[in-house]
């Protein structure tokens, strides 16, 4: 799909939405996947010099706000019924510790991995969460817990650690944002 085309999506779409129980209620009805960006992290940006991707002592992970903003947003979640069908995350400590925390489970999906760190990247990264962002899920919500980097490279969004957007998926690599919601 062209970057035009996303463009014209991303401004029919109430950006700057707050999270309305209205926002909430298309959650509750399914069909939507949601790009989270990862709880909030201790300071800094990227990881250490050397880190290692199966080594979480390496990495910039979530401090203790981080572990009660992604508990709090599984609370929330769980509070309003909201069907979660499948959660793929980056395979980057903070992503996958954010996802089991709010949702039980992760599936490390390496196209959702910081693109911080190889910028050549970035086109096949959006591309591919693009065409995640518009695949319909077959049942509940789908959702994608990434970085920040990722979702504006994908969207043109920029997003506070530990917020989301929802987007709803449209045929032929479409998608419409229908909102965001802030960290609980």
């Amino acid at each position: 799909m062209s970057g035009f085309l996303v463009g014209l999506l991303l401004l029919a779409g109430p950006v700057s939405v707050s999270a309305s129980e209205a926002l909430w209620d298309v959650l509750k009805a399914g069909g939507q996947v949601v790009l989270l960006r990862h709880a909030t992290t201790g300071s800094g940006v990227g990881d250490p010099p050397g880190f290692r991707l199966e080594d979480c002592a390496s990495q910039r992970n979530l401090s203790d706000q981080g572990r009660q903003e992604a508990r709090r947003l599984g609370a929330a979640f769980r509070a309003r019924s909201i069907p979660v069908s499948q959660v793929l995350s980056s395979r980057f400590c903070r992503c996958l510790e954010t996802a089991q925390l709010a949702f039980g489970r992760a599936e490390p999906h390496p196209p959702l991995d910081n693109l911080i760190h190889d910028l050549s990247r970035e086109p096949e990264r959006a591309a591919a969460i693009r065409v995640l962002a518009s695949t319909p899920p077959a049942a509940g919500n789908v959702i994608l817990v990434t970085h920040g980097i990722n979702i504006a490279a994908a969207t043109g969004i920029r997003l506070a650690q530990g917020e989301m957007i929802v987007v709803t998926p449209h045929a032929q690599g479409a998608f419409e944002v229908r909102g965001r919601i802030s960290p609980p």
